[in-house]
């Protein structure tokens, strides 16, 4: 099955957190290979301090197990994070030096008290779009009649988004 995981960094030395993050999801048990990695765009914060440095985000698809609940991933994820450097305990939309987000998990729609398939806000944010457009285009996300590169395209966010490198 696969999942789409959706990285960003605006703390530190932004790509090398996005470099680690990606290392240490290839060490993940339910984790068989990496797909792709999208390319690197550099945005703009959206919802945070007025004093936040732009983010670097991408998107990354892995093949996990079959067996690998949601929940399971979603807290290998965030013990990443932790590795990484974030707090778990922290004001919302506070800079940070790495966010993952699982963005979508094959056809799975589900909805509990801590996570969300697909992703809820992933249609509506140009950073997201972008990198996933860029590796995996006719994906059509569960609840979406439109794919990915055409969502994009229609895309009413003016959010800055900068191609920063098509391989990292």
């Amino acid at each position: 099955m696969r999942a789409g995981i959706g990285f960003g960094s605006n703390l530190g030395d932004r790509q090398a957190n996005l470099r680690r993050a990606r290392n240490h999801l290839r060490t993940l048990p339910c984790v068989q290979a990496i797909r792709a990695s999208g390319p690197l765009y550099e945005t703009s914060p959206v919802g945070c301090d007025a004093s936040a440095r732009d983010f670097l985000n991408t998107v990354v698809e892995v093949e996990i197990s079959d067996d690998a609940a949601p929940e399971r991933l979603l807290s290998a994820l965030r013990h990443i994070e932790t590795v990484l450097g974030r707090a778990s305990r922290r004001p919302k939309n506070a800079a940070r030096s790495i966010d993952l987000d699982i963005l979508y998990l094959g056809e799975t729609a589900i909805q509990t008290p801590t996570l969300v398939l697909p992703h809820p806000r992933l249609h509506q944010r140009r950073f997201v779009l972008a990198p996933l457009a860029a590796i995996r285009p006719d994906l059509v996300l569960p609840g979406q009649r439109l794919p990915v590169s055409e969502l994009l395209q229609a895309l009413d966010d003016p959010a800055s988004v900068q191609l920063v490198a098509e391989s990292w």
